[in-house]
C-alpha cells in the first residue's frame, strides 16, 4: 500500500511510519510547511519516501492522509486525481476547535462536515465528540507512541513541561499556570520558542528544542511532569513522560481522564491542588517512582504503538477496501521514489 501524508505533527508521523507500507511524503526546496520531507530530528524508516509535487501525479498512490483542510486541494492539483473519489482517503484530524472559531465551542464545524466520501479519523474520543462532523463518517484512532524505555530517575527535584511556543499560546496552553506554579518549586521547560519565559532567578530554566533522544533523557530526571493544558488535544509529551515512568500532574480538561487514570498521577481544575501534587511528588521520591511505573504500565497498554498501528490497518483496510497481506506490500507497478534525508 501507498500512502500518501505530509510531515506535519512529527511525534504522530513518526509512529505511523512504523507500519507495513510505503508512505510518500511531499518534499519542496524549501522545506516549507507543505513540504518538509522526511523528518529531521526523529528516525524513520527507509519506507518514508520523499517525492517532489512535481512528480506525484506520476506515483501509484493507494491512500491519501489528510490533515489539513488545504490539503484537499494540494492533493487533487499534485496527484491529479481528486481524493475520496479518484483515490481513497481520511481526513486525520489531531486538534480540538479553536476556541475562536466561528459559533464557538461546541458548535464548531469541522471543515469536512458538509461530505461522507472522505472519513475523518480522530485522535481522542474528546474531539470527535466535540467537534460537530455532520454527515461525515468518523472514527477514533487514539494515539500511538514507541516506547522509549523505563528511563525514570526522577534525580532532579523539579517539576518538568513540555509545550511549544508558550508564549504565543498562552492560557490555551496553560502558561499562566506554569509562571504561578513555578515559584518556589522550580519548573523545567523543554520546546519550541520557550527561551522568553526563562527567568533570572532558576524559576523557570528552558531547554530550547532538544533532540528527541536527549530531551528522553533530560525528562526522565525530573522528578514530576507537570501538563498545564487548558484546551488542546491530548499531548504525546505527556504520553512520552509516563512511558518513561513519570508520575505526571494535569489539568483536568479534554482527554486528560483517559490518558491519567487514579494511581497514575494526579488530575486537578483547582491550580493550588496542581501545585500541592506537584509538591507531594517533590518530597517523596518513593512515591513519586511508584506512581510512575503504574503511569508507564497504563500508557504502555492504551497508546502502545502495536494497537495504533493495529487500529490504523483496520481504517485503511475499510476506506481502501484492501485488507491483511494484500494491504501491506507495495502496489504492483508503483514508481518508487529515491528516499533522501
Amino acid at each position: 500500500m501507498r500512502i500518501l501524508i505530509w510531515h506535519v505533527h512529527g511525534s504522530w508521523t513518526t509512529a505511523f511510519v512504523q507500519g507495513p507500507h510505503e508512505y510518500l511524503l511531499p518534499v519542496t526546496p524549501d522545506r516549507g510547511p507543505d513540504g518538509l520531507g522526511r523528518a529531521r530530528t526523529w528516525t524513520w524508516p527507509h519506507t518514508a519516501v520523499e517525492v517532489p509535487p512535481e512528480r506525484l501525479a506520476d506515483e501509484h498512490v493507494d491512500l491519501v492522509v489528510l490533515q489539513r483542510p488545504h490539503e484537499l486541494a494540494l492533493a487533487e492539483q499534485w496527484l491529479r486525481r481528486r481524493p475520496g473519489r479518484d483515490v481513497p482517503a481520511v481526513y486525520l484530524e489531531h486538534n480540538t476547535p479553536l476556541a475562536d472559531a466561528p459559533g464557538g465551542v461546541p458548535d464548531s464545524r469541522h471543515p469536512m462536515v458538509d461530505q461522507d466520501a472522505i472519513p475523518i479519523v480522530h485522535v481522542t474520543g474528546f474531539n470527535e465528540l466535540i467537534w460537530d462532523n455532520g454527515r461525515a463518517p468518523t472514527t477514533v484512532v487514539e494515539h500511538g507512541v514507541i516506547d522509549p524505555g523505563h528511563r525514570y530517575t526522577g534525580e532532579v527535584a523539579r517539576a518538568a513541561v513540555v509545550v511549544n511556543e508558550p508564549v504565543r499560546r498562552g492560557r490555551t496552553v496553560g502558561t499562566d499556570l506554569l509562571l504561578r506554579l513555578a515559584r518556589p518549586r522550580g519548573v523545567d521547560l523543554f520546546g519550541m520558542g520557550v527561551e522568553e519565559l526563562r527567568s533570572a532567578d532558576g524559576a523557570i530554566a528552558t531547554y530550547e528544542d532538544l533532540p528527541q533522544s536527549r530531551l528522553h533523557v533530560e525528562l526522565a530526571r525530573r522528578r514530576v511532569y507537570l501538563h498545564t493544558a487548558r484546551w488542546t488535544s491530548l499531548g504525546l509529551s505527556l504520553i512520552e513522560a509516563m512511558m518513561l515512568g513519570m508520575p505526571v500532574v494535569a489539568v483536568a480538561s479534554t482527554e486528560a481522564h483517559a490518558a491519567v487514570p487514579p494511581g497514575t498521577g494526579v488530575l486537578a481544575t483547582r491550580p493550588d491542588d496542581l501545585a500541592r501534587a506537584v509538591d507531594r511528588f517533590l518530597a517523596d521520591p518513593g512515591l513519586a517512582r511508584a506512581t510512575g511505573r503504574v503511569a508507564r504500565d497504563h500508557a504502555r497498554s492504551r497508546y502502545g504503538l502495536e494497537r495504533f498501528l493495529a487500529d490504523w490497518e483496520a481504517v485503511i483496510g475499510s476506506v481502501t477496501g484492501v485488507t491483511g497481506a494484500d494491504a501491506t506490500g507495495v502496489s504492483a507497478g508503483s514508481t518508487r521514489s529515491a528516499a533522501s534525508g
